[in-house]
């Protein structure tokens, strides 16, 4: 493993801890990038020893279950995650909302079985957003290859009351199964260290659309004014793995009422079910199928929220730090890795200072997303509520945006902390490297200046304001936007380590004489 330190002696102050039964006083660092070992020590013990990670990482995914953002569930497990905050005495407890995001879809009950030829239970999930049944239904099957507005005139007038098959057969990925899935060698954290960022340009090729090519809404509004009983597909290359997401034009809808309602049902089934009927129809053999979905549709609109919650720091002039997790998920499974081990780990490194009795001179404060499956809807909303945005002038930049030292995300699964991404941020590599060394025997060993995207981060880094997330260990078992994403997928230590590292992080972001440095913000044009 490559080391940053070698033959390097690490400053270290002397300072006077006084610790009572209910607090310790703390002192600000005297240059930024100093590490606190006497803090670190307190902290490792705390979350190595005593945690509770996976206390909050088994309620979460076996109790509270999926998180569809506006979901019933969703809001039952936000209450839940307030009360959490409130037990473990952070300030300034309270969601937040950002957006009248749409109605309530709750997927209550899903029975699927193939009968003819022969009987195979399905394992099928409803795609998000769509409707139910009424009842039970007993349909015939039949392949449908609509690719063109050709292709309709083809299908017109005969897939009334047909369950109908719209996806190619699913290719599986047998390399995995023959391989497993392995933690990051030291040579590939070198090749992600030592990787060159490429510079984006700014005048893409431009794309010219097929215009006989129908995109997915016009299949699917093809299908129900064909009455067609329910859509069938397959989306993955795993073996009993169905990813679970929504219904294509549920964004342009507004999420309403009327666009759930007049959807037609679909079921999205795992590969080797989705095959086997496949396979059998294009042999000329009649496949019938007996479903019943029952979707709960609420009746208004409905704001969705984001929760925070904060340990005050000493001296408010100084700003904030924020870490943070997306709380939502996809409703296919619990998501114990995506995201409920970032949950976890947020809420475990807030308590893990807490107990420690911590008095940070920059307030620390917890974020808990909803709305980043759609899209970072949540964080981005937050990010332009408090901080601003530059690159847009009728924003601009509120006075929070100087206030802000730095944001600590995680996401990308349940895997241990290798390192982090500068995302391209050179000027924080001296602080976020030495705030690593303490925790090099964990394994946390990487730098890299490359960027992560599609996560919370993100909404803070594309500001101008530093966002950063881990790069995380690849982890068997993690299935992410799945029908498997349960808590037998999570190794227990990984998530202990994690929250060590981020109670660590943002505890030496709070303390620091100066806040992390910022990176040029880059506006394209």
């Amino acid at each position: 493993m490559k080391t940053f330190f070698k033959n390097k002696i690490v400053p270290v102050i002397s300072f006077v801890l006084v610790i009572t039964s209910s607090f310790a006083f703390t002192i600000p660092l005297t240059f930024p990038g100093l590490v606190d070992w006497a803090m670190v020590a307190r902290i490792r013990e705390e979350g190595l020893q005593h945690s509770k990670v996976m206390e909050y990482e088994s309620y979460i995914v076996d109790v509270l279950g999926a998180r569809l953002t506006l979901s019933r569930d969703m809001q039952r497990a936000q209450v839940w995650a307030l009360d959490e905050m409130k037990k473990m005495g952070l300030s300034q407890v309270n969601s937040e909302a950002y957006m009248d995001y749409g109605v309530t879809w709750d997927n209550e009950y899903v029975s699927a079985h193939m009968i003819e030829p022969d009987y195979m239970p399905l394992n099928a999930y409803p795609v998000a957003y769509t409707a139910g049944t009424v009842g039970k239904i007993n349909a015939e099957a039949m392949v449908v290859d609509i690719q063109t507005k050709e292709d309709i005139e083809l299908y017109r007038g005969k897939l009334k009351e047909k369950a109908v098959l719209i996806s190619s057969p699913a290719v599986i990925d047998l390399l995995t199964l023959i391989n497993g899935v392995h933690r990051y060698n030291n040579e590939e954290l070198i090749a992600l260290e030592q990787a060159a960022i490429v510079p984006i340009k700014s005048n893409p090729a431009r794309v010219i659309k097929n215009p006989t090519i129908l995109t997915a809404v016009e299949r699917l509004a093809f299908l129900k004014s064909e009455n067609v009983a329910v859509v069938l597909q397959t989306d993955g290359n795993r073996l009993g793995i169905v990813p679970a997401y929504s219904r294509p034009g549920v964004r342009e809808d507004g999420w309403s009422a009327a666009g759930m309602k007049n959807a037609s049902p679909i079921l999205a089934v795992t590969p080797e079910h989705y095959n086997r009927m496949y396979r059998v129809l294009k042999r000329g053999i009649s496949v019938k199928i007996e479903f019943e979905i029952k979707n709960k549709i609420g009746d208004k609109v409905e704001q969705a929220m984001n929760l925070v919650g904060e340990i005050p720091g000493t001296n408010p002039k100084e700003g904030i730090v924020m870490v943070g997790a997306h709380f939502d998920t996809w409703h296919g499974s619990s998501n114990a890795s995506d995201n409920s081990s970032g949950t976890a780990v947020a809420l475990e490194a807030m308590r893990i200072l807490k107990t420690l009795g911590v008095k940070p001179m920059r307030t620390i404060r917890i974020a808990l997303w909803s709305g980043e499956e759609q899209g970072l809807y949540g964080s981005r909303a937050y990010v332009q509520k408090h901080f601003g945005d530059p690159r847009n002038a009728a924003i601009g930049i509120k006075p929070e945006y100087e206030m802000l030292s730095a944001y600590f995300n995680q996401d990308y699964g349940a895997g241990q902390y290798r390192g982090i991404y500068l995302q391209g941020n050179e000027a924080a590599r001296t602080m976020l490297t030495e705030w690593m060394e303490p925790f090099r025997d964990l394994g946390m060993n990487m730098v890299s200046n490359q960027s992560l995207g599609s996560t919370d981060h993100v909404s803070f880094d594309e500001v101008g304001l530093p966002g950063f997330q881990y790069l995380q260990d690849r982890t068997p078992g993690t299935a992410g936007h799945t029908n498997l994403d349960y808590l037998e997928g999570i190794q227990p230590e990984d998530l202990m380590k994690n929250a060590t590292i981020m109670a660590s992080y943002i505890y030496h972001a709070a303390m620091a004489t100066e806040r992390i440095p910022r990176k040029a913000l880059t506006i394209l044009k």
